[in-house]
C-alpha cells in the first residue's frame, strides 16, 4: 500500500515540470502579450541602451536570463526578444546571445516533457504494433534529419519543436545539436532586422518581420530544408529498390 502511494506520488512530481511550464504559459499568454511588444520596447530603449552602456555584463545575463524564461515557459514575445538582441548588442553578439537564450530555453522545456509525459508515452510507443511503431522506427532512422527540418520550417511553431520530440523519444543529443545549429538562419534574420531597429523607431514605425519571407531571406533557408531531407529521399528510394 506504502508502495503504490510512494508510487503515486513520483509519478505526479515527474509530471510536475511539464504541469508547471503549461500552466505558466496558459497565464503568460493572457497576461503579457500586451506588454512584451515593439511597443515596448520603443517606449524604454533609450533606458535599455543607457543600462548597456553602464552594466554591459549585467545587460547580458538579464537578456540572457528573460529570454531564456520565454522560451522555457512558451510566453509571447519570442521574436521580439530576438529582434531586441540585434538591437542591444549587434549582429555577432546579439546572434550569438540569441541563440544560446533560445537553446538553453529549448532544452528546459524538452527536459521537462521527457521527464514527465514524455517517458511514458515514448515506452507505449516502443511497446505498441502497427502504424505507430512504424513511424517510431522511421523517425528513428532519420532522426537527425526530422529534426532540422523542424527547426528549419518556418511553419512550424517554436514551442512545436521543443515539446514533439521530447514526446516521442528522440535522444537528447541530437535534439540539442539540431536546435543550436538550426535556429542560426533565422535568429540572424531576427538580429538583423534588430540591429536597424532604431532608425525604423526614429521614423515612427515598427519592424517589418515580413523580411523573413522576402525571397532573398526565405530562398536559402527554403535550401537548408531540402539539404536537411535529402537523407530521408534517399534512403525512402534505397528502400523502395530493395522492395
Amino acid at each position: 500500500m506504502q508502495h503504490s502511494s510512494e508510487h503515486k506520488t513520483g509519478g505526479w512530481a515527474r509530471h510536475a515540470p511539464l504541469a508547471i511550464i503549461l500552466t505558466v504559459a496558459i497565464i503568460g499568454y493572457f497576461t503579457l502579450r500586451d506588454y512584451i511588444t515593439f511597443d515596448t520596447l520603443r517606449d524604454n530603449r533609450e533606458a535599455l541602451l543607457a543600462f548597456r552602456d553602464a552594466n554591459f555584463g549585467l545587460m547580458v545575463l538579464a537578456f540572457i536570463a528573460i529570454y531564456f524564461v520565454i522560451v522555457a515557459f512558451s510566453l509571447p514575445g519570442a521574436a521580439v526578444a530576438s529582434v531586441t538582441g540585434g538591437f542591444l548588442f549587434g549582429l555577432v553578439s546579439g546572434t550569438a546571445f540569441n541563440v544560446l537564450a533560445a537553446s538553453l530555453g529549448a532544452f528546459a522545456i524538452f527536459l521537462a516533457a521527457r521527464w514527465g509525459l514524455g517517458s511514458s508515452l515514448a515506452a507505449r510507443i516502443e511497446t505498441s504494433e502497427g502504424t505507430l511503431k512504424r513511424l517510431k522506427a522511421g523517425l528513428h532512422d532519420n532522426e537527425i534529419s526530422v529534426l532540422f527540418l523542424m527547426r528549419l520550417v518556418p511553419a512550424v511553431p517554436f514551442f512545436v519543436a521543443n515539446l514533439l520530440p521530447a514526446l516521442v523519444g528522440v535522444r537528447f543529443v541530437n535534439f540539442a545539436i539540431t536546435t543550436v545549429l538550426g535556429i542560426i538562419p533565422g535568429a540572424i534574420v531576427f538580429t538583423w532586422i534588430g540591429v536597424g531597429l532604431g532608425e525604423v523607431f526614429d521614423r515612427g514605425d515598427s519592424p517589418d518581420l515580413s523580411l523573413l519571407w522576402e525571397p532573398q531571406i526565405i530562398g536559402p533557408i527554403l535550401g537548408l530544408c531540402a539539404l536537411a531531407a535529402l537523407p530521408i529521399l534517399i534512403k525512402s528510394i534505397r528502400g523502395k529498390k530493395d522492395i
